[in-house]
């Protein structure tokens, strides 16, 4: 399969899905990064590995159409097949979304349905986490709808929190979850077929 990975940030899912693919964990190629953020490192990491980098901004178009078309264009140009979120932190344009209806992931840092929606990313979500006293936080891949975290859940995998964790040092426990799971969940688009029961994807 051809992968666009869209991140905002840093881009160590990115990183993890190029490492998976060049060991040979993954068959997938990443055939195209998009950032909404000119300074993301993801756009950096993407050039290095010498793969197509874009910067896509909303900000840049004149209407929402225009921004949308965009969109849909270059992931026809890369013949994507499956659009992984790593750390993007924009809603898709609702086209986008219904153009590649389950055949979008998205990473979330803990496990969903709890600390998911707008507003609840990044450190956010740590501090969050342990401002509620939680035994265990975690890691979701999920398919992405026209909400924040609102879709089926792929995998989830969780961690435990310990007594003196702060955010820092819980971000890094779920990271290494992160970059473990979703390349798992590329995996099983590649060899199984998703079916959506109610809140969960099963694969046969």
């Amino acid at each position: 399969m051809n992968i666009c990975v869209m991140a905002s940030g840093w881009g160590s899912n990115l990183e993890s899905i190029i490492n998976s693919q060049k060991k040979g964990i993954i068959s997938s190629r990443v055939a195209l990064v998009i950032s909404n953020n000119s300074n993301s490192n993801a756009l950096n990491i993407a050039r290095i590995n010498q793969i197509p980098a874009v910067h896509l901004s909303r900000l840049r178009f004149d209407s929402d159409g225009e921004y949308a078309s965009e969109f849909l264009n270059l992931l026809k140009k890369y013949n994507i097949e499956l659009i992984v979120l790593a750390g993007y932190l924009k809603l898709l344009p609702q086209v986008v979304v219904h153009t590649y209806k389950n055949r979008i992931l998205n990473i979330h840092p803990a496990l969903l349905p709890q600390f998911g929606g707008k507003g609840m990313y990044g450190m956010f979500v740590h501090e969050a986490v342990i401002k509620k006293g939680e035994k265990f936080s975690g890691a979701t891949v999920h398919l992405v709808d026209e909400h924040y975290d609102t879709g089926p859940i792929v995998l989830q995998e969780k961690v435990e929190v310990s007594s003196d964790d702060t955010p820092e040092t819980l971000q890094k426990k779920v990271l290494k979850i992160e970059h473990k799971i979703l390349p798992e969940a590329i995996k099983l688009y590649e060899t199984k077929t998703p079916v959506i029961t109610g809140r969960e994807v099963k694969f046969t």
